[in-house]
């Protein structure tokens, strides 16, 4: 039987493999004219850049996503690197007791317990609770439904999931906490700000740093050394080796449908493709609203997007740059405060730069020289979008003066910066919608709200229309690789369901 996939992300290759695995016939087709999607990097010069890939959960067999991980990929063979600080954050207003404005989010939790204790003695009572969240959380032991699809589970086994309702009532009161509410009970200035910064001064659930956090302690959420391209070729290879073919520069234009099944795809050159079965692990607005033109939706999907409760991710502003320099005293991950506000063409302003340097990977850049990025969130990615549609000069004109700005600031924090770049790259949420076609640019899919855990409505189906299923980051808010092969594991169980194929990874 065969399956036409559409996308060649981590989702999309991940699907390839386990239908491939259970003994379909799949091609992917691909827009450009390399994998990965989102999770990617490229070459200027002698540098390498990342679009923001800085940790992956499941890196160690701590983490429930290892085993998913594991059933593609040679896990052991790929170096994974785990920083003694996740991030460092200086504060604007306070210092910790011997004056310092650096605050350490480490990774190891007896460091980190010691480390907030010896600050702010008094704040004991909380930091203790903190700890304990974490260790709980690496206590717990996950429900294996992981790698199976919940409503395909018969009632018997679903039953014997009672036994992890304390799991599932944890989760719910600790979701509850955000980071200004936790802020909001400590003594310590110091703390109290730099807990409040955690997402650069936005109110978001404090269980999106605790959870990685518990597993960074046990090296299960680290960075894999060469990158996004490195990770996504693995994959790739793995597609491939189990004869699975990707079609590159294939853009698809529309899902071909016949008496409401879906029958082929349509691609931009006019060339037409027949299939059994249709997969998208493209961008879901594109999906469902361009590809087949908003004929299989119902109230729900119409109302995606418009909702308080559930918006699109923040687009991306990366200032990458290549620089003849090393920065071994510097954190890798910096975020500080500017002495006056950087305010981005889109009219977003910034009070605070994020500085990311990539001197832990030597694959990035060549020896003694350094790749270093700067990332801007924002939520105006129509603005660059439409600039760039409609007037380029005008786009490049914005897009590089803003990077000048951002050099500047970088020059008046690290000194030696300017007499040493080599190489200028920028991406803005454009070049993201470009080459990913992403939804109003967005990196990740929904962006999670105080309800860390809430469901996305996006199903792996469509209604009323038979034969095409769906996977990708648009299935649990937050995006990010762990819901893309999570994803794509469960849409291909649902397809051998479905044709009454025995699920492949099941037998390996």
């Amino acid at each position: 039987m065969d399956i036409r996939i559409i996308g060649a992300g981590v989702s999309g290759l991940s699907a390839g493999c386990y239908l491939q695995m259970s003994g379909f016939k799949t091609v992917i087709f691909e827009r450009h004219a390399s994998p990965g999607g989102l999770c990617t990097s490229w070459k200027k010069g002698s540098y390498t850049f990342e679009s923001g890939f800085q940790w992956l959960l499941g890196s160690g067999p701590a983490n429930p996503f290892y085993n998913l991980w594991t059933e593609l990929l040679d896990m052991k063979s790929i170096p994974f690197v785990t920083h003694e600080s996740r991030m460092d954050i200086e504060v604007s207003d306070n210092a910790d007791p011997t004056g310092d404005k650096v605050f350490h989010l480490y990774t190891n939790l007896n460091k980190l317990s010691d480390y907030l204790r010896g600050i702010s003695p008094e704040d004991k009572p909380q930091i203790d609770k903190l700890l304990r969240s974490m260790r709980q959380i690496q206590r717990f032991e996950i429900p294996p439904m992981i790698k199976k699809v919940p409503k395909l589970l018969p009632l018997k086994e679903k039953i014997k999931y009672i036994r992890y309702l304390p799991l599932l009532w944890f989760l719910n009161k600790l979701k509850k906490e955000t980071n200004f509410s936790f802020a909001s009970k400590l003594k310590s200035p110091f703390l109290r700000e730099a807990f409040e910064l955690l997402f650069d001064g936005e109110e978001l659930p404090l269980m999106i740093v605790t959870m990685p956090l518990a597993y960074n302690d046990l090296n299960a959420a680290g960075y894999p050394v060469g990158g996004a391209t490195r990770f996504v070729n693995r994959l790739k290879e793995k597609y491939l080796s189990l004869g699975g073919q990707i079609r590159y520069n294939s853009p698809v234009n529309k899902i071909r449908v016949q008496n409401n099944r879906a029958s082929g795809l349509l691609l931009e050159d006019g060339e037409e493709i027949t299939s059994d079965i249709v997969l998208s692990a493209a961008d879901w607005h594109y999906t469902v609203f361009d590809a087949l033109d908003g004929k299989y939706v119902n109230k729900t999907i119409l109302g995606l997007g418009k909702e308080e409760k559930l918006k699109v991710y923040y687009s991306l502003f990366i200032v990458s740059l290549g620089i003849n320099r090393s920065f071994e005293d510097e954190s890798h991950f910096l975020r500080f405060p500017l002495d006056k506000d950087l305010v981005s063409p889109d009219g977003t302003s910034y009070p605070r730069l994020e500085a990311h340097i990539y001197d832990y990977d030597p694959t990035l850049a060549p020896s003694d020289k350094t790749v270093v990025s700067v990332s801007f969130y924002t939520l105006n990615a129509a603005f660059w979008i439409k600039l760039r549609k409609t007037d380029k000069a005008g786009y490049d004109f914005a897009k590089t003066r803003f990077a000048e700005e951002v050099i500047e600031a970088l020059e008046k924090k690290y000194g030696r910066i300017k007499e040493f770049i080599e190489e200028v790259d920028i991406a803005t949420p454009a070049t993201f919608f470009r080459y990913t076609n992403n939804w109003k640019g967005s990196a990740q899919g929904w962006l999670p709200g105080k309800n860390l855990i809430e469901q996305s409505p996006v199903e792996f189906t469509l209604p009323g229309l038979k034969n095409f299923y769906y996977s990708g980051h648009w299935s649990i808010p937050g995006g990010g690789l762990p819901v893309t092969i999570k994803s794509a594991r469960d849409v291909s169980q649902i397809i051998c369901k479905d044709t009454g194929q025995k699920f492949g990874a099941d037998q390996h």
